[in-house]
């Protein structure tokens, strides 16, 4: 099936239908149960995951044992450390998944799979790569300058969904607060 991961191969309509269908069954799709770790600190990573279905999330740990979560991965979103991929260093990040999930995996050769069979499909990565590097700098302007409800608001936005699948502490973590902090955002923010 793989209907979300052939949406995104094919987001700007650059293949057939069948190069597409193709495609999809040239990568690993794996069924992962909730708390399986994909990546783990010290790992050189080697793969992206594309999540068909599912939750991941990427996150660090301090020299306290304390999370924080860089980032989460609903359906159709992808996730990897870059860093520890194309620079062949280990890792800082941990990987796993929140909720069981079918991911499809991507190895570092991936692009240049589907960009052999239409190069146009570069230009579509290259997008996907600014937005992601967007992305990226506005969550550092983010955790950097504004206040705990402008970054609540954000997350709801950029998430709209996970305020009902993640509890209230990883969603803490990804916004940098404590779980009471972000209780007394969201009760502020219902009024």
């Amino acid at each position: 099936m793989l209907l979300n991961f052939k949406h995104y191969i094919n987001q700007e309509n650059i293949l057939p239908e069948k190069e597409v269908e193709i495609i999809s069954n040239e990568f690993e799709v794996k069924e992962i149960k909730k708390g399986s770790l994909l990546l783990q600190a010290g790992e050189v990573c080697q793969n992206t995951f594309f999540i068909e279905k599912g939750l991941l999330r990427a996150y660090t740990v301090d020299s306290n044992g304390k999370e924080h979560i860089i980032q989460f991965a609903p359906e159709s979103w992808m996730v990897t450390d870059r860093s520890s991929m194309y620079f062949k260093e280990p890792s800082e990040l941990y990987i796993d998944a929140i909720e069981d999930s079918q991911i499809v995996i991507l190895p570092i050769d991936f692009v240049c799979t589907i960009s052999s069979k239409n190069p146009s499909f570069n230009v579509h990565n290259e997008k996907a790569l600014h937005k992601h590097i967007r992305y990226q700098q506005k969550r550092i302007n983010l955790l950097l300058s504004a206040t705990a409800e402008e970054r609540y608001v954000d997350f709801i936005t950029q998430y709209p969904d996970l305020t009902l699948r993640v509890p209230q502490w990883m969603i803490a973590s990804y916004l940098g607060i404590t779980p009471e902090s972000l209780s007394r955002v969201r009760k502020k923010l219902a009024y």
